[in-house]
C-alpha cells in the first residue's frame, strides 16, 4: 500500500528506479521504528542503498603482476611502412639493431622483429628489453641523443614512414621469458583489451591457464602496458606453421580447466585482434 501511494504520488517527477528506492526507504522506516532504533541507524541504511563499498587495494597491479626478481622494461613498436618502402625499411632497422647491440654499454636489445603477415599489412614490429627498468630507458634515450649515426637513421627512417606508436610494457610474473629460439617459425601477437579494473582477475586466471599451453613450446611472452593504451595485454606465440596453430590451440580444449579459463576471461574482455608475423632475419626469435 506504501509503494503504490509512493508510485501515484510522484511518478511525474521520479523515475522508476528513484520510486523502488523510495518504496524501500519508506519500508526501511517503518520496519526501523517499530524496532525503535535510531535515526543514525536509520541513515547509515539510507545510505547503504546508494553507496557502493570497494575494497581498498594495497599495492598496484603492475607490482602484483609483474616478474619480482627481474627488473626489466619493455617497448612494442608498430611501424606502418610505406609499402614500396617495406624491404629497405627493413634492411635499414637491421644494420642500425646490429650497431646498437655491438655497444655493450648501452642497456637495451632486440628481443624480436617481425613483418606483419596476416593482420595490418605493411607493418614492423619490434620488441625491445630495458635491463634495469626506467633508468635503462632513461640511460638509452641519452645516448641515441648524443649519437649522430642514429640521428641521420631517423630521418631516413621517417621517408619510409606512415605512421608508428609505441607502448612500455612488463612481463607477467607468469609467463615465459621472451628468449632466442631457432626458427624457422610463424608469431602470433594476440591483444586483448580489458575492461579497466580487471587486469588482477586476468592474471589470476592465467596464471593457470598457462600451464594448459606448454607442451609445444608455444608460450614466448606475456605482457600488459604502463604506457601508452592501458589495460592492454599481450600474448606472443610461436608455431611452426599456421597448421601447428590451429592444432595446437584446439588440443589446449582437451585439457580440463581451459574451458574455465576462457570462460572467466571472455567476459573481462573488451576487445581483441591477433596478428600472425614474420620474424625478420636478424630477429633473436626466429
Amino acid at each position: 500500500m506504501i509503494c503504490t501511494m509512493a508510485a501515484a504520488t510522484w511518478s511525474l517527477k521520479i523515475s522508476k528506479s528513484q520510486q523502488l528506492l523510495l518504496c524501500r526507504y519508506r519500508l526501511g522506516s517503518a520496519i526501523y521504528s517499530s524496532r525503535g532504533c535510531s535515526s543514525e541507524s536509520k541513515k547509515g541504511w539510507l545510505q547503504s542503498l546508494f553507496v557502493h563499498k570497494v575494497d581498498p587495494r594495497k599495492d598496484a597491479h603492475s607490482n602484483l603482476l609483474s616478474k619480482k626478481e627481474s627488473s626489466n622494461l619493455y617497448k612494442i613498436q608498430f611501424h606502418n611502412v610505406k609499402p614500396e618502402c617495406l624491404q629497405e625499411y627493413n634492411s635499414l632497422s637491421a644494420e642500425v639493431q646490429s650497431r646498437l647491440h655491438s655497444d655493450q654499454d648501452y642497456p637495451c636489445e632486440i628481443v624480436g622483429s617481425w613483418n606483419t603477415w596476416y593482420g595490418e599489412q605493411d607493418q614492423a614490429v619490434h620488441l625491445w628489453r630495458y635491463s634495469g627498468g626506467y633508468p635503462a630507458l632513461t640511460k638509452s634515450l641519452n645516448m641515441l641523443r648524443d649519437n649522430k649515426e642514429y640521428t641521420e637513421f631517423r630521418k631516413e627512417r621517417s621517408k619510409m614512414l606512415i605512421s608508428r606508436r609505441n607502448q612500455l610494457l612488463l612481463e607477467f610474473s607468469f609467463w615465459n621469458e621472451p628468449l632466442p629460439r631457432a626458427g624457422p617459425n610463424i608469431y602470433e601477437l594476440r591483444t586483448y583489451r580489458l575492461k579497466p579494473g580487471t587486469m588482477i582477475e586476468w592474471g589470476n586466471n592465467w596464471a593457470r591457464a598457462i600451464q594448459h599451453r606448454q607442451e609445444n613450446e608455444e608460450a614466448v611472452g606475456g605482457f600488459f602496458t604502463q604506457i601508452g593504451d592501458l589495460y592492454l595485454v599481450h600474448h606472443l606465440w610461436a608455431y611452426k606453421d599456421l597448421q601447428s596453430r590451429a592444432e595446437t590451440r584446439n588440443s589446449a580444449w582437451l585439457k580440463a580447466g581451459w574451458d574455465e579459463n576462457v570462460y572467466y576471461t571472455v567476459p573481462l574482455i573488451r576487445s581483441m585482434e591477433s596478428r600472425i608475423m614474420i620474424p625478420l632475419k636478424n630477429s633473436p626469435l626466429q
